[in-house]
C-alpha cells in the first residue's frame, strides 16, 4: 500500500518534516570493499570504484535499502536517494558516465520501495549534488574565462539525472550542497524542461552550503544573493546543509527565515571536526 498520498506542501503547513541523514557516512560503516563496488556490470573495471557510492544502487542495493529503512525506522518523513554524484560530470572520473541513468533510476526505486512499505507517509527526495565542476569559477586561475563545463553541458547532465529519478518514482527533488548559484540555475533549467516534457511539475528543495562563518558560498555570494539568483523558480524550500554545526548555522537560518518566501530547511554537520577528525556534536545537542 502507498501511503504518501498527502501533498508535501500540505504536510509542511501542518508540521515540521524530518529529513534523513548522511548516506555516505552510513555506507562507510558497512565495511564494504572494492568487490562490493566492482561487480556485476562493473566487474574488472579499469579504475577503482570504491567510494563511488552511487554504483551501489546496482551492485549492492540491499545495503542502500537497509540504510533507507534505518532512517524511516528512526522517524524520517523524507528519505533521500543515493544519487548525490549521479551525473555524467561527476561520474566521468570513474568512467561510469554511461551508467548514470540506470544508477539513478535504481536509486529512486530502492527508496520508493522503502517509503511505500513504511506504513505511514514517507516522501522520496531525488538527490541532485552540485557536481565536481563550477560554472562560476575558472578552471585555470591564469585564464579567468576558462570553464571546465558549459551551462548547456551542465543542464544536459542534470536533465539525464532528473528524468531517471522521475522514472524511478521520486516525490520531489533535492538540489543539495549548492556552492555555485549558476550550477543551481542549470539544474533548475533542466528540471523545468523535464517538467514540460512530462506535463507535470515536481516540488524542488534547494539547499546551499556556506564556505565560512560570514555566510558566503564558495563563489563569494551571500545567501540572500544566492536565493535572489534562483528566485525566478518557485522552490518548495530553501536552506542550508553541511558546512558547520547547528550553532554556527542557526543565525544564518534565522536571517533566511525572515526574508525568504519559501519553507526553510536545515541539515547541518555535527559541528566541525576536532584535532582527531571526530565530530563532537551529538543528536541531543543538535535537537
Amino acid at each position: 500500500m502507498i501511503y504518501n498520498d498527502k501533498n508535501i506542501g500540505q504536510a509542511l503547513r501542518e508540521r515540521i518534516l524530518v529529513l534523513d541523514g548522511a548516506m555516505g557516512t552510513l555506507i562507510q560503516t558497512k565495511g564494504l570493499t572494492e568487490s562490493d563496488f566492482a561487480t556485476g556490470p562493473f566487474a574488472s573495471w579499469s579504475v577503482p570504484l570504491k567510494g563511488d557510492n552511487d554504483v551501489l544502487n546496482l551492485t549492492r542495493p540491499d545495503v542502500i535499502e537497509e540504510i533507507h529503512r534505518s532512517y524511516v525506522e528512526a522517524g524520517s518523513d523524507i528519505i533521500t536517494t543515493n544519487t548525490f554524484n549521479c551525473t555524467r560530470i561527476s561520474q566521468s572520473e570513474y568512467g561510469c558516465g554511461d551508467y548514470v541513468s540506470p544508477m539513478a533510476e535504481a536509486g529512486a526505486r530502492i527508496a520508493r520501495r522503502v517509503a511505500d512499505g513504511a506504513g505511514r507517509p514517507v516522501w522520496v527526495a531525488g538527490s541532485l549534488g552540485p557536481t565536481s565542476k563550477s560554472l562560476s569559477l575558472a578552471s585555470d586561475m591564469n585564464v579567468p574565462e576558462s570553464r571546465s563545463a558549459s551551462f548547456d553541458e551542465m543542464a544536459a547532465c542534470y536533465r539525464e539525472l532528473v528524468l531517471a529519478l522521475r522514472r524511478g518514482g521520486v516525490d520531489l527533488l533535492l538540489l543539495e550542497t549548492c556552492y555555485d548559484a549558476l550550477n543551481a540555475k542549470a539544474a533548475l533549467c533542466a528540471i523545468s524542461k523535464v517538467d514540460g516534457e512530462l506535463g507535470s511539475r515536481i516540488p524542488v528543495m534547494v539547499s546551499a552550503t556556506v564556505n565560512d562563518r560570514s555566510g558566503r558560498t564558495l563563489t563569494g555570494q551571500t545567501l540572500e544573493a544566492f536565493y535572489n539568483s534562483i528566485s525566478h523558480y518557485p522552490v518548495l524550500s530553501f536552506g542550508l546543509n553541511c558546512s558547520f554545526g547547528v550553532t554556527e548555522l542557526r543565525p544564518m537560518i534565522e536571517r533566511l527565515a525572515a526574508t525568504v518566501p519559501a519553507y526553510i530547511s536545515l541539515y547541518p554537520n555535527a559541528g566541525l571536526p576536532n584535532e582527531l577528525g571526530e565530530y563532537e556534536e551529538t543528536p541531543c545537542y543538535t535537537e
